[in-house]
């Protein structure tokens, strides 16, 4: 049976992800409230975000968000960035951090993506899931899915990378080429 759902999944999603925002404080629907926020170009904080766009979680099931990520991304006319890594990997700490501190990129990154971090590691590596991915070389690895579920780029985030820093400018161009309105002719 999760064979089943997952060959759905990466049939309608070619996985890459989203789920609804943890908005809790308002009576609007997560998804309107996503995608108001994005129309609006307003700033998105981390508390807005869904608890999967925040940490990794070993305990979170991947393919319920994947069925949730179809529905927001299509709603918020983005495309969706699912982030592999765990909490042991320094490098995802690293982006994290490059992000934090550069917030006109990471408000970018979340006007043009949904994001979904996927947890491998020594307590949950998600094989089932991550079988259903092309293969990754290194972490933290990326996918870029365009709302309607085709995959439209595999990334080596050290691609990133200049003189072993996370790059402004490599990020400004990642979000420039991979965002919806630039990958709807693909």
């Amino acid at each position: 049976m999760k064979k089943a759902l997952l060959s759905a999944v990466l049939t309608a999603l070619c996985v890459t992800l989203v789920s609804p925002l943890s908005y809790a404080s308002s009576k609007v629907s997560s998804e309107n409230a996503v995608k108001a926020l994005v129309e609006m170009n307003a700033v998105i904080t981390s508390e807005q975000l869904p608890l999967y766009s925040k940490i990794f979680d070993d305990q979170r099931d991947p393919f319920k968000d994947a069925v949730a990520a179809i529905e927001l991304a299509k709603k918020t006319d983005r495309n969706v960035l699912l982030k592999i890594g765990g909490n042991w990997c320094s490098w995802c700490k690293k982006m994290d951090a490059f992000l934090t501190e550069n917030p006109d990129i990471y408000q970018s990154l979340h006007s043009e993506f949904v994001l979904l971090k996927i947890n491998v590691s020594d307590s949950n590596e998600n094989t089932e899931f991550m079988n259903g991915l092309p293969p990754v070389l290194g972490y933290p690895h990326m996918y870029v899915s365009t709302s309607a579920g085709k995959m439209v780029l595999s990334k080596d985030t050290a691609e990133f990378l200049n003189s072993g820093e996370y790059s402004r400018e490599q990020w400004i161009t990642f979000i420039d080429q991979w965002k919806a309105d630039s990958t709807k002719h693909l």
